[in-house]
């Protein structure tokens, strides 16, 4: 599994009550909240199902409460039956 070749995939959270508060904050505090409060929710979540340095998280987005993240299609599946996340889509690439 460990030389398994990683792609990229785009991860998207389940219905969160606190994502939809901090994201009815338009000021620059609440963007700063929110982005934080993302990145946080999103990396604890990467952090409870794989070692470190097994993935490479992008980035958080913010106007959809997901992530893009390097990872095996193993990893990708055991995403995709996490509690939090709605939906694992690898990414398809536009030529």
């Amino acid at each position: 599994m460990e030389n398994e070749s990683k792609e990229v995939y785009f991860v998207f959270m389940n219905f969160d009550p606190e994502y939809e508060r901090l994201q009815a904050d338009r000021s620059k505090e609440g963007s700063n909240a929110l982005n934080a409060y993302l990145t946080k929710k999103h990396d604890k979540l990467l952090a409870k199902h794989f070692r470190a340095n097994t993935y490479i998280k992008r980035s958080s987005l913010a106007i959809i409460d997901g992530f893009p993240v390097e990872l095996t299609e193993h990893q990708a599946n055991i995403l995709r039956s996490a509690n939090e996340v709605r939906l694992v889509e690898k990414n398809q690439e536009l030529s």
